[in-house]
């Protein structure tokens, strides 16, 4: 029955779905998105909703069951589907509870009274250059607990690296051989520091791009207060543009794509305590490590297998939602899908391992769920992105029928799914979850994820693991064009598809009535998301990484004249400087806290200043890694404006395809 019947059945449909979308918008001034109670009913109602739709596509959507076409593509398609939405359900689960963990730090720092345990702080590298590691190893050396060793993991075995750790008086290690990859390189650190007279209490462990923040081991090491606490592990945080958000435009309107996990899905499985280790910007309890034998090999995330296998002997992984390192993420689409489908195939490796969710082990019911939640994710969510493109196709040129539904029966049982889903997610995650951009991110990678996932599953060993390469040079544009081309080629028959059933009756073979509505609103939206998805795939140029973060005061002294100005900008090698004019080659001392005096001099003036080209002592540049990744606030975007995104959208998809 219509809910309003004396608007018409559409009308009825369309005041049904304003009247759900209405009382989302209200929802900001009236629930608390940290208190578990009002969660919990947001989500349950996401949860009802989802149910609800998912009754109405098997009862009434469906082509008519037996052996044609139509029926088997229909099924497959609802099968796909129905997995997606069970992911989708145990999302809303874990979502409907969040932890912070600000308070028990504070009320637990400096729980080891006068003496300071020790740290060995591990920096794992393979094939990074001097550039992107000695900003970590002075990072590291700047972390205000005292008692710490910072050690090199070099598994790549380069002399000019053993040189630099002794010019910087840090330890260095090497192996004779690769074997476990990440893991045994750092098993093989851990066999070595045991053997010292002292081996450390905790150790950290940092990716070679990860800069710690100067608080992150005394932060983190609050936590370990609990005995029962194995590992304590905190959000990775990213000081340049993902290849998406820099592609597209969004650097500064929209956050890299692991925002909502970090900051959000691992606060609110730490709440049901399966919060997991993600390799770096973690630190772990020397007892704790030893007692499973070292870092797992058996999958190539062996960072999430760590934190089974710790459970699996009692120790608790928990998460410190604060800003405690920031990184480089993926500079290059191919990177970034490189590293995710690493990630994808190595979850797969443990549900298939000895820990898996249905091994004879003492893992907890809930630690088996958060595999299966993760397999869910990985096996589902990017088939779903495929099937989504692929499956309106059929119909404009088969005339196959997947889903045979009344555009009133949509807008009352999908549109208040999606909507209300849509408003919650953004309401909790600050508005992270804009629906376009976020198909975006995971069609760019669907197809490489996908067959990473079920070759996972089908076959878990003897696959090696893939390093995500950073640095090189970003200077050109490049035109991604075999990986563009599928997304292309899906845009392109959209099109086609969508004129042949427009002008032509008859190449629509199956006249689908109202449905035609359905098939023709989702061809529409599959042809924004790949076009945007194409722009995507042009990997525009990049110049230096970090900038200031907020423009602040600084006193720049030329020709004997101090100034006070504004610094808008400042990079390891150059300032923009606002409040005087300066003619060129004009030579002076910029004065920056923190830093000291910095030769400078003018390389192009300004209507209202000039740049400017520092040339800092070894000192200084240090004390500028320092200013630059370890202190401050988290880098980045992480709320959002949709109205912003449009804009910075439609401003990149204006320049079109370079010539």
């Amino acid at each position: 029955m219509a809910p309003f019947p004396h608007l018409g059945e559409l009308g009825s449909s369309g005041a049904y779905l304003l009247l759900v979308a209405g009382i989302g918008l209200v929802l900001p001034f009236v629930v608390n998105p940290d208190r578990t109670r009002d969660r919990a009913l947001l989500f349950g109602i996401a949860a009802i909703f989802a149910v609800r739709y998912a009754w109405w596509r098997g009862t009434e959507t469906l082509a008519p069951p037996g052996l044609t076409i139509d029926a088997v593509m229909s099924y497959m398609l609802y099968a796909l589907e129905l997995l997606t939405l069970v992911g989708s359900l145990s999302a809303f689960l874990i979502l409907a509870r969040v932890k912070q963990r600000g308070a028990e730090v504070e009320e637990h720092a400096g729980w080891w009274g006068e003496t300071e345990p020790k740290v060995a702080v591990m920096i794992a590298t393979y094939n990074e250059e001097r550039d992107i590691l000695e900003r970590t190893v002075i990072g590291a050396k700047s972390l205000r607990h005292k008692n710490k060793e910072v050690i090199i993991l070099d598994d790549n075995r380069r002399d000019w690296l053993r040189d630099y750790c002794i010019e910087q008086k840090v330890r260095y290690m090497r192996r004779p051989d690769n074997k476990g990859s990440k893991a045994g390189n750092i098993n093989h650190a851990l066999d070595r520091l045991a053997e010292d007279p002292e081996p450390p209490q905790f150790i950290a462990v940092l990716d070679a791009d990860f800069v710690p923040h100067r608080g992150f081991l005394s932060r983190s090491l609050a936590l370990f207060h609990d005995p029962s606490v194995g590992l304590v592990q905190t959000p990775q945080h990213f000081f340049n543009a993902d290849p998406i958000q820099h592609n597209l435009g969004l650097s500064a309107s929209y956050p890299d794509e692991q925002r909502f996990f970090f900051d959000h899905m691992q606060a609110s499985r730490d709440a049901w305590d399966i919060a997991f280790c993600c390799g770096t910007s973690s630190v772990c309890r020397w007892d704790a490590v030893r007692s499973i034998g070292g870092f797992p090999t058996e999958s190539i995330t062996e960072d999430f297998m760590l934190t089974i296998a710790l459970q699996n002997e009692g120790w608790r992984t928990v998460y410190l939602n604060e800003p405690l390192t920031e990184g480089l993420a993926p500079e290059g689409l191919k990177e970034y899908i490189t590293q995710r489908a690493r990630w994808c195939l190595g979850l797969m490796q443990i549900a298939r391992s000895s820990l898996g969710p249905f091994s004879k082990s003492n893992l907890r019911l809930r630690d088996r769920w958060s595999v299966i939640d993760s397999v869910f994710f990985w096996t589902t969510s990017f088939p779903f992105r495929i099937a989504a493109i692929v499956f309106p196709l059929l119909y404009w040129f088969f005339g196959i029928t997947v889903v045979n539904a009344r555009l009133a029966d949509v807008l009352v049982y999908f549109g208040p799914y999606f909507v209300w889903v849509t408003m919650v997610m953004n309401l909790m995650s600050r508005g992270l979850m804009i629906p376009i951009i976020h198909d975006v991110g995971q069609l760019i990678g669907a197809i490489p994820i996908t067959r990473a996932a079920y070759t996972g599953l089908l076959r878990p060993k003897g696959h090696k693991f893939s390093v995500t390469a950073k640095g090189g040079d970003r200077s050109k544009v490049v035109v991604q064009w075999r990986l563009m081309a599928p997304f292309a080629i899906a845009f392109l028959l959209s099109f086609i598809g969508l004129i042949l059933g427009i002008v032509s009756d008859t190449l629509a073979m199956n006249d689908a009535g109202d449905g035609k509505w359905v098939i023709l609103f989702w061809t529409l939206y599959n042809m924004v998301v790949l076009a945007v998805t194409c722009f995507t795939c042009v990997e525009l140029p990049r110049s230096e990484s970090h900038v200031a973060d907020k423009p602040e005061r600084v006193t720049f002294t030329a020709g004997g004249e101090t100034q006070e100005l504004w610094l808008s900008s400042l990079t390891l090698d150059t300032a923009r400087l606002r409040g005087k004019p300066y003619p060129p080659q004009t030579r002076g001392m910029l004065h920056l806290p923190d830093v000291g005096n910095l030769e400078a001099y003018v390389i192009a003036p300004t209507t209202d200043g000039a740049r400017l080209q520092l040339v800092p002592t070894e000192e200084q540049r240090e004390a500028l890694f320092v200013r630059f990744y370890a202190e401050g606030d988290a880098p980045g975007v992480v709320s959002t404006r949709t109205s912003a995104v449009i804009a910075d959208i439609a401003r990149r998809i204006s320049f079109g395809l370079p010539g």
